[in-house]
């Protein structure tokens, strides 16, 4: 069961967001289905026909983006692609808070990394599988 249907994170600047957002999505096989001068678009919509999908939109808002423990954390199909999310991720502007690895207080097989966006907000992607 996937839990959620789509999140959506706020950015005061779509421009800046724009690159961080394009190369971290692909390299986990999310594609960008828009891309306006106020959002960002990447995954798929669910459709009566398709309940699985999920979705991530990044919107325009000015709000101030302070520390705290939330983040989106995406799922990733190999240890490879977190690795991959993780070099994008800084390459396009983002800093890393937490480099690519275990993570075994969560599980024996978590795999994850951590990069704050050029806004702040905190993203992870996750492999939990022991063979990937």
């Amino acid at each position: 069961m996937q839990l959620l249907d789509h999140v959506s994170i706020g950015v005061p600047d779509i421009d800046a967001a724009r690159p961080f957002y394009d190369a971290i999505m692909s390299t986990l096989g999310a594609v960008k289905v828009y891309d306006r001068p106020n959002a960002l678009g990447y995954g798929e919509r669910c459709s009566a026909a398709d309940t699985q999908s999920s979705f991530l939109a990044v919107y325009l808002d000015a709000s101030a983006i302070e520390s705290n423990k939330r983040h989106w954390c995406f799922k990733a199909a190999s240890h490879a692609q977190v690795d991959a999310f993780h070099a994008a991720g800084l390459a396009a502007g983002g800093r890393s808070d937490g480099d690519p690895g275990l993570r075994p207080h969560y599980h024996a097989s978590y795999y994850a990394a951590f990069l704050v966006d050029p806004a702040g907000n905190r993203v992870e992607a996750v492999c939990h599988s022991a063979s990937a």
